[in-house]
Formats: structure tokens, sequence, C-alpha cells
């Protein structure tokens, strides 16, 4: 049985950000204490998933070079998410299927042959 939906509460906006900028080490426990809680009320079959998400953020994150640039690469990611998501809903998984491995494709020559 999983746990409820955590009551998760923020703390205001501000406060926020001067944590992040007074103490980084302080703000990014705070951060992952907070998606681990989420994560945590999640289903156990999503779990893995979900932290397998949250650590692929966080190395995207760990490479962007201020704020701004973390939001647009952050931005990029969800839009990839989502066009997937979109894709699958479409019925379109995103992979072809294999070609069996003793069917060697025609490719007809075009050219005409100089002698």
């Amino acid at each position: 049985m999983r746990p409820p939906h955590p009551d998760q509460k923020l703390p205001p906006f501000d406060e926020l950000v001067q944590l992040a900028k007074s103490n980084p080490t302080a703000f990014n426990q705070f951060k992952h204490k907070m998606c681990e809680q989420m994560i945590c009320s999640a289903s156990e079959t999503m779990q893995d998933r979900l932290r397998a998400q949250q650590s692929h953020i966080d190395l995207v994150v760990s490479r962007c070079k201020n704020p701004h640039h973390t939001n647009v690469v952050l931005m990029q990611e969800l839009r990839c998410q989502v066009c997937k998501f979109q894709a699958a809903l479409k019925g379109h998984c995103g992979f072809k299927e294999p070609e069996p491995k003793n069917v060697v494709p025609f490719k007809p020559n075009t050219e005409p042959k100089m002698y």
C-alpha cells in the first residue's frame, strides 16, 4: 500500500530565493527532500521511473550555467516529453519494427553505367 499524497507546503518564493543564494547546499537538500516525499507518495511501480526521471533532471540542471539557462533547458526537456506523450497517444511509439535479419534491402541502381 502506498503512503497518502503528501501535503507539501512550500515556503514563500522570496524565502526560497534567499535560501538558494545564501546556502545552496541547504536549498538542494530541501529540494531533494521535497522530491523524495513526492516520489514516495507515488505507487511502488512508478517510484523507480520517477527516481530515474529525477536523476535525469538533476543531471541536466547540473550542466546549466545560471537559473535562466536552467529554465530554458528544462522547458526543452518538458517539450520533448510532451511530444513523446502526444506521439504515444496517437499510436506512434517512436520505435521501428526490427527488420528480419535474413532480408537484404533492395537498392535499385538508378544511375546509368558508363564503360
